[in-house]
């Protein structure tokens, strides 16, 4: 089963992404933080990391960063999810380690197509 790391403080935001994640057939493990992220990204090595960029304790740029730069982790795609939509944004966190950028709020079928581009699974 595939794994994503759900990185999100809001709990909303994360019990509706892991619900319909999780009735996609995605294994998911959730972080409320960035310090958590990448705690969870080293232990549960996951297939791929859904990370909101505006975190308590550590922000999604300098989680990216630290998981990007750790050798058991830095192959694993990052879709920053953010509400950061102003220009410039989707290449600060492009720059941050991101591999790709999806707004706020989500559009669930775009970020599925994102989400299988990595995978590399058909939808």
């Amino acid at each position: 089963m595939t794994k994503i790391l759900l990185v999100e403080d809001n709990e909303v935001n994360s019990f509706m992404m892991l619900r319909r994640l999780q009735k996609r057939g995605y294994q998911v493990v959730h972080a409320a933080d960035g310090i958590q992220a990448i705690a969870i990204a080293q232990a549960e090595t996951p297939d791929l990391i859904l990370m909101d960029m505006s975190l308590p304790v550590l922000d999604g740029w300098q989680a990216t960063q630290q998981i990007k730069a750790a050798p058991t982790t830095h192959t694993i795609p990052i879709i920053a999810l953010t509400a950061h939509a102003l220009a410039g944004d989707r290449e600060r966190c492009l720059a941050a380690g991101c591999d790709e950028y999806e707004t706020k709020p989500v559009n669930f079928n775009q970020l599925l197509e994102k989400m299988h581009f990595f995978l590399n699974k058909p939808l």
